[in-house]
């Protein structure tokens, strides 16, 4: 008898431990789940206004960047003058060609979030006040965290300081990407996107 109740009594804490264990496993489970859901409404809200409130502080480094960048750029004027000077056309019609006639746009593609916010005809501005460098003998310039290269000349018929005094912007068209510049509507040069 004394087996028998012995037995009894360690059946039953066995099976509690084993309950014990799975009710906890369940808890711990259903914890996840909650830990594992989409943001509710409320706080996707609150991520945006994080968001929207944090963008006033990027605009302010952004400007300050750009001031510095616009002191070493503007030091090294002469030398960019000539290197944008050597990529001017002498018969922009003959000598300029689409992403499509080059045989299609192989570069870096901006994201569609961050090409609605900062590219396109509503987003324009000057390559002068952005910084500059030179690769490969062509000139290259920064915009909101990207590099672009223009693959095209640029027409004859565009003043000498265009790229100074003239505000232009990015379009992704169909088969690549193009600098517009607002003087001059029905041009486009092809760019080259690089991040970094």
């Amino acid at each position: 008898m004394k087996l028998q109740n012995t037995l009894t009594m360690i059946m039953a804490v066995s099976a509690g431990v084993f309950l014990g264990t799975i009710a906890l496993t369940y808890a711990q489970l259903g914890q996840l789940k909650k830990n594992t859901n989409p943001p509710k409404q409320e706080q996707r809200g609150k991520a945006e206004k994080k968001y929207q409130q944090a963008k006033p502080v990027r605009r302010e480094q952004q400007q300050q960047a750009n001031r510095h960048s616009q002191q070493v750029q503007h030091g090294r004027e002469g030398e960019h003058r000539a290197v944008w000077q050597k990529h001017r056309a002498n018969n922009w019609q003959s000598e300029h060609r689409n992403w499509q006639e080059r045989g299609g746009y192989n570069g870096y593609r901006i994201p569609k979030r961050l090409y609605r916010g900062y590219f396109g005809p509503k987003h324009t501005f000057r390559i002068y006040s952005y910084p500059v460098i030179v690769v490969g003998g062509y000139p290259r310039f920064q915009y909101n965290d990207f590099w672009f290269s223009a693959v095209d000349p640029w027409p004859e018929y565009w003043s000498d300081n265009w790229y100074e005094n003239d505000d232009v912007y990015i379009v992704y068209v169909g088969d690549g990407y193009y600098l517009y510049n607002t003087r001059y509507p029905r041009d486009r040069l092809a760019i080259i996107v690089y991040l970094k």
